[in-house]
C-alpha cells in the first residue's frame, strides 16, 4: 500500500521572467529511493530547494503527510529536521568539530539534551565510518569525509526523508565511491531518499523510482529499468545516450 510522505502538486518557480520549474507533480512514498536526473540547468536543484523551503515556490503545493508546508503555518526548522537535506558543498560549520557539527542541530532545533545528542551523533558518525574523526574540524578532513559527516549530521536529526543535492559533484573521483557506499547502505536500510544526481549507476541500480527532468518539467518518470532500457521520450533517450557514452 502506498504511503505518501511528500506530494508535490503543480509546483512552479519563476525567477523574474525565467520559468525554472513548470507544473511539477510527483509523490514520494515511504521507503522510496527516487533519483532525479537531467542535464544541468533543468531545475533539479531548485526543485529540492523548494521542497526544503529554501526557495519560495511561485505556485503549487508541497504536502508533507497531507499538510501544505508552503502556507507559512509550518515551523521551517522543525520541518527541515524531518525533511533533511545534504548539500553538494557540505555546509559544515568550520569552527566546530565533527562531533559538534552533528550535535548542534539536535540541541538547537530538536531541544535534545547534550548527552543524548552526543550519543546519537556518535551512533550516526559510526554508521558512516567517521567515528575516528570526531575531534577533527572540517578543514582537517577530505571532501568525501566532509560529505559523510554532513550525512551523519542530517541522520542525527532522525528525519523521515533525506534530500540529496548532487552529493558527489564537489568530490574528487576517488572520493565519490565512499559517499555512494553510505547512500547505498541507507537505501538497504529503507531510508526514504530523494536524490538529485549525475551518478547514473546509482540511479539505475539503487533507486526504486527515477524522474527525468528537462527544461523545468518532468519529461518522464518510472521504474529504473524502464527509464534506462526503454524510455518513451526522445529527450530521455537522447540524454541517456549522451551521458552513458561519455
Amino acid at each position: 500500500m502506498e504511503n505518501p510522505i511528500l506530494e508535490v502538486r503543480h509546483l512552479s518557480k519563476t525567477f523574474g521572467t525565467n520559468a525554472v520549474l513548470k507544473d511539477i507533480d510527483f509523490t514520494v512514498n515511504k521507503g522510496d529511493v527516487t533519483s532525479i536526473i537531467g542535464a544541468s540547468g533543468s531545475g533539479k536543484s531548485t526543485l529540492l530547494r523548494c521542497i526544503n523551503l529554501l526557495e519560495t515556490l511561485t505556485t503549487g503545493e508541497i504536502l508533507y503527510h497531507g499538510q501544505d508546508v508552503t502556507k507559512g503555518k509550518v515551523n521551517a526548522s522543525e520541518y527541515r529536521a524531518k525533511v533533511g537535506m545534504v548539500f553538494q558543498s557540505f555546509n559544515l560549520f568550520n569552527n566546530m568539530t565533527v562531533l559538534k557539527n552533528c550535535m548542534i542541530g539536535q540541541e538547537k532545533v530538536s531541544h535534545i539534551k547534550k548527552e543524548e545528542a552526543r550519543d546519537r551523533a556518535l551512533y550516526y558518525l559510526n554508521k558512516v565510518g567517521m567515528a575516528p574523526y570526531i575531534n577533527a574540524r572540517p578543514a582537517q578532513i577530505s571532501g568525501g569525509q566532509k560529505q559523510r559527516v554532513a550525512i551523519a549530521r542530517a541522520l542525527a536529526m532522525e528525519p523521515e526523508i533525506l534530500l540529496f543535492d548532487e552529493p558527489t559533484s564537489a568530490l574528487d573521483p576517488e572520493m565519490v565511491g565512499e559517499v555512494l557506499d553510505v547512500m547505498k547502505s541507507l537505501a538497504s536500510d529503507k531510508m526514504t531518499m530523494l536524490v538529485v544526481t549525475h551518478e547514473m549507476a546509482f540511479a539505475r541500480d539503487v533507486s526504486t523510482h527515477v524522474v527525468y527532468m528537462a527544461d523545468g518539467v518532468i519529461e518522464e518518470e518510472g521504474l529504473p529499468e524502464k527509464i534506462f532500457t526503454n524510455p518513451e521520450s526522445l529527450s530521455t533517450r537522447s540524454f541517456l545516450k549522451r551521458i552513458l557514452n561519455e
